[in-house]
């Protein structure tokens, strides 16, 4: 029992961290420095701020086109004061940064601003806020805030201004709750799923997993070790209940470990680096040999029967090594299936594996719970056979296909050109194909019984499964193939795109007729397209010199090779020919990849002041203008500028109404035409 409670008490503490509030990394104090002020006297207005371990303020005296926010302080007009000059920063670091070119300011840990004012009447009233951005060294996040303050006569104001204060930090903890609510709806830019869907679809694996030869024999070995264990019934439901609790949390602890170690940085690297893709392929399709009957896997026999003898002991404790030992024996048969779930959910979310795990196991625990309470459904079971190898090949297939997609991440990000859309499409074809023919019964693999008649449920699941190979044949033609938008290399690695060569050889078309005409030759255009025959950049200075050259606004496109979610919206939504063609006659697009090897010439090499490391290669140099300009680091972003680079109208990320996103481009340009009228 003590092994259960540790484990729930480990996972309640990173429950708890998980939903912790966000505290805000700064705080402000103020004061006038001179005593007993008259009128006509020249005061000093001290704003001091305290300024947490890794967090940096910028301040107020550099460029403010440069790209960074400004802390900026804004004063109310009264009869009572007037101000002297502007304020000024006492003594802030420098810094360059040669994104834009220029030298910003900035304080760590402490950091001062003073304002000279002459008091003009007693009792006076200097009432004033600030507006300003702090930055994390540790993941590069960027937080805007803002505080106000108020000072009257004899400096009475600090207990008004300790109440604003504390009114200002009851909102702000309202909007930081708000915020950091968990969304279920919610999708990232690395999965297909919304949170919600994530957990159903962890949930059928769990479901799954119990049809497998590994996990299906061990649902009589449950109720023969309940049976006669307790001398009651309520201590024999006691015992099960237990028992299913038991292989929640082990399942849930391993997800728990994942979301410990995972952080963002670890997570993009994972996501997107060759090395655990290809690992991660090598996985999938080594499972997927041992599924189809090639050799098995196991773990030693000598450390399950250690398990295996703990439990034995009986007690509640025996209890939980029962369910220990049912997670080990099972192992060969789930852990391809929880590994799926574990690698989906790397995507630096905390919270992502512990749902998934915990999905997972609820559909594995619930059965072999009930079983263990009602043993006397254990005769309405189907005897072990032949059709739990069946359900194991199935896997085995599924595995094989979903494998390639960790190689076909590994092979956009390094362009080695070894998985394009049309040789994926076809390995797909064909593993779908063979798995119909294996439906019917007429491919026969190690460990299969003879099929003498073919059941219903099995020629409804090869109609299936045929069915998704007849809706895949035409995107070797190039058809779009919008529900697997998200799984498949982009169209530009497309050999044969028959919508695109038609395109490109109409003469009268709407979205041929303005070929995005470019004001010079885009940098990388050798191995980074837009799709659907856009035409654009992949470089922000050409993008803004072009912009500035023909007079349209900026689509700035925060995108990367492994974003399932970019894919979706390209296939969804930019290819509808309302979206399509503004996107082509009215903007200047460029695509910003922010998972992009490349790497650049040294002479471009620059340190982050956000997390203090050499950003080497397109793609950390592009996340680290996403962070440090937008405040914000998810893909898919999508960010409308003017000719000077300034933001015509607020980001969006995923939005799938193609009449919301027309309406974000219209107003866009709507905006642009005001504020360039002669």
């Amino acid at each position: 029992m003590k092994y259960l409670i540790y484990s729930l008490l480990l996972v309640g503490t990173i429950l708890q961290s998980s939903f912790a509030q966000v505290i805000k990394p700064i705080s402000w104090e103020s004061s006038i420095l001179e005593e007993n002020v008259e009128v006509g006297d020249t005061a000093t207005i001290s704003f001091r701020a305290k300024i947490d371990e890794n967090w940096y303020l910028y301040s107020s005296d550099f460029d403010p086109d440069l790209g960074p926010m400004l802390t900026e302080f804004e004063f109310v007009e009264d009869d009572s004061y007037q101000l002297v000059d502007s304020i000024i920063p006492i003594n802030p670091s420098e810094g360059y940064d040669e994104i834009w070119e220029g030298n910003y300011t900035y304080f760590k840990k402490n950091a001062e601003f003073q304002q000279k004012v002459i008091i003009k009447e007693i009792p006076f009233r200097i009432e004033t806020s600030n507006s300003y951005q702090v930055c994390s060294d540790v993941d590069g996040k960027c937080i805007p805030f803002s505080d106000d303050f108020l000072f009257g006569k004899k400096l009475a104001s600090k207990k008004d201004e300790a109440k604003d204060s504390k009114v200002d930090k009851e909102v702000r903890k309202d909007k930081v709750e708000g915020n950091s609510g968990l969304d279920l709806t919610q999708k990232d830019s690395t999965s297909p799923y919304s949170l919600l869907g994530f957990m159903l679809v962890a949930f059928l694996a769990g479901l799954a997993a119990l049809l497998t030869p590994c996990v299906f024999p061990m649902i009589p070995m449950t109720v023969t070790f309940f049976t006669g264990k307790a001398k009651t019934r309520a201590g024999a439901i006691r015992q099960a209940v237990i028992y299913g609790l038991s292989i929640v949390v082990i399942y849930v602890v391993a997800g728990t470990i994942i979301a410990v170690i995972n952080g963002p940085e670890f997570a993009n690297w994972l996501s997107t680096h060759w090395i655990p893709n290809v690992f991660f392929f090598l996985v999938f399709f080594i499972f997927a040999l041992s599924f189809l009957g090639l050799f098995e896997i196991n773990l030693p026999s000598s450390f399950v029967n250690k398990v295996d003898a703990k439990a034995d002991k009986g007690g509640l404790g025996g209890v939980f090594f029962m369910a220990f030992t049912l997670v080990l024996v099972s192992f060969s048969c789930t852990g391809p299936i929880v590994g799926s779930i574990l690698v989906e959910s790397a995507g630096g979310m905390v919270i992502k594996p512990l749902l998934g795990m915990f999905a997972f196991s609820m559909a594995f625990a619930i059965p072999f719970t009930l079983f263990a309470i009602f043993p006397e459904w254990l005769n309405n079971l189907p005897k072990s056979g032949g059709w739990l190898n069946s359900v194991k090949v199935v896997l085995g297939f599924l595995e094989l296909a979903l494998g390639l997609k960790f190689l076909s991440i590994a092979d956009q990000v390094y362009h080695w050109g070894i998985l394009d859309r049309d040789i994926y499409l076809v390995l797909w074809i064909v593993i779908f194909g063979m798995l119909g023919l294996y439906l019917l019964g007429k491919l026969r693999l190690p460990g299969d019984s003879p099929i003498e008649k073919l059941s219903v449920s099995r020629l409804m699941l090869s109609i299936v499964t045929f069915s998704f190979v007849l809706y895949m044949i035409p995107g070797l033609f190039g058809a779009p193939l919008k529900a697997l938008s998200g799984y498949l290399p982009p169209m530009s690695s497309h050999d044969f795109d028959l919508p695109t060569l038609i395109r490109e050889n109409s003469g009268g078309s709407v979205t041929a007729s303005s070929e995005d005409q470019l004001c010079e030759e885009p940098k990388y255009a050798d191995m980074l397209h837009f799709p659907h025959g856009i035409k654009g950049y992949f470089d922000y200075e050409q993008a803004l010199a072009c912009a500035k050259e023909q007079g349209k606004p900026i689509f700035v496109d925060f995108t990367g090779h492994g974003c399932v979610n970019c894919r979706e919206m390209e296939a969804r939504v930019w290819s509808d020919p309302k979206v399509l063609s503004r996107l082509k006659n009215d903007f200047v697009m460029l695509a910003l990849y922010v998972d992009e090897k490349t790497e650049l010439p040294e002479s471009e090499w620059y340190t982050s002041e956000y997390d203090g490391k050499v950003k080497k290669t397109m793609g950390k140099q592009n996340a680290d203008f996403q962070i440090t300009r937008f405040n914000n680091n998810a893909q898919p972003y999508y960010v409308l500028l003017d000719t000077n680079g300034e933001l015509l109208v607020e980001p969006i990320a995923y939005e799938r109404s193609i009449s919301k996103f027309v309406d974000f481009l219209e107003t866009a340009k709507e905006k642009f035409e005001a504020k360039n009228k002669p």
